[in-house]
């Protein structure tokens, strides 16, 4: 594939929360979207949240019904891996953040999938070289990583693995660009790419302070929001992306790296072990009603 001009269809495989937007934000785009996920609950599930999000923005006046019907009929909502790859452009994958999960599906969608295809996945932790040899295209494959909630945010770093190639780079960092999101190209890898990092530093502080009786969680957070301008707290991030997926991410990097330093801190492992994920489950830093 010469470039980004050439891409007609995107398939994403994977249909939770990043799966289900990263689909929409490319049908609003205009582009022929294949979801694909072998779960029909989990589709349905997609399907009705997605409806959810784009009526709010119509009642805001911030989309048209005719933008919002005209994306909905480009989107395909399909059980079939062969049926959503077999003509496609573009794959990226969001599965769970299993590494053997994610080398099983790269090896099948690479079977299936035409020979110019790109397959690029959303893993935030795990990097494309350590997926790529599980296909026959390793050039072809790079990290997008898009961040929650992806209908609102804007970046997408675009991960460069050694194997991957100055044309397939060069091809994801267009898309980006024409679903119309800001890429940034990282030119090699790293764990926890570029916004991870910095914000994993930030969070690190964060918990040393309220662990070392400092500040509260409150005080914490509003240092970032009053002083600093962020938008929110790490405290109330953590609860808002899942205190299940800091610790989760935590246990990754200490199996990489054998450094008891990377280990989820305490706190996040007792908030764990209590099922206090956040949101999700309405209590963690704070509690939600």
């Amino acid at each position: 594939m010469a470039n980004a001009n050439s891409i007609k269809q995107i398939t994403v495989v994977g249909s939770g929360a990043m799966g289900s937007q990263i689909a929409m934000v490319s049908a609003l785009a205009g582009y022929q979207v294949y979801l694909q996920d072998i779960s029909e609950e989990s589709l349905k599930k997609a399907e009705d949240f997605l409806h959810m999000q784009l009526d709010k923005r119509v009642a805001k006046g911030k989309l048209t019904q005719e933008v919002v019907d005209s994306a909905f009929s480009r989107l395909q909502f399909v059980t079939s891996l062969q049926e959503a790859v077999e003509s496609t452009d573009f794959v990226i994958e969001a599965i769970v953040e299993k590494l053997d999960a994610k080398r099983e599906v790269f090896s099948q969608i690479d079977k299936l999938a035409p020979a110019h295809a790109i397959i690029a996945t959303n893993s935030s932790t795990i990097v494309s070289s350590q997926i790529a040899d599980a296909t026959n295209r390793p050039s072809q494959v790079c990290n997008m990583h898009f961040f929650n909630p992806v209908l609102v945010m804007e970046l997408v770093e675009v991960v460069k693995g050694p194997h991957t190639s100055e044309e397939t780079a060069e091809i994801a960092v267009d898309l980006v660009k024409k679903i119309n999101r800001v890429p940034i190209l990282l030119k090699k890898e790293i764990s926890g790419f570029v916004a991870n990092r910095m914000l994993g530093k930030l969070t690190q502080e964060a918990i040393f302070l309220l662990e070392n009786e400092i500040a509260t969680v409150e005080e914490i957070d509003l240092a970032c929001t009053k002083a600093l301008n962020h938008p929110i707290g790490p405290f109330a991030l953590m609860d808002l992306t899942g205190i299940d997926v800091s610790y989760y991410i935590g246990m990754q990097r200490y199996k990489e790296s054998g450094d008891e330093k990377d280990k989820p801190a305490k706190v996040i492992e007792e908030k764990f072990l209590k099922g206090e994920y956040g949101r999700k489950t309405g209590k963690g830093f704070y509690t939600y009603s």
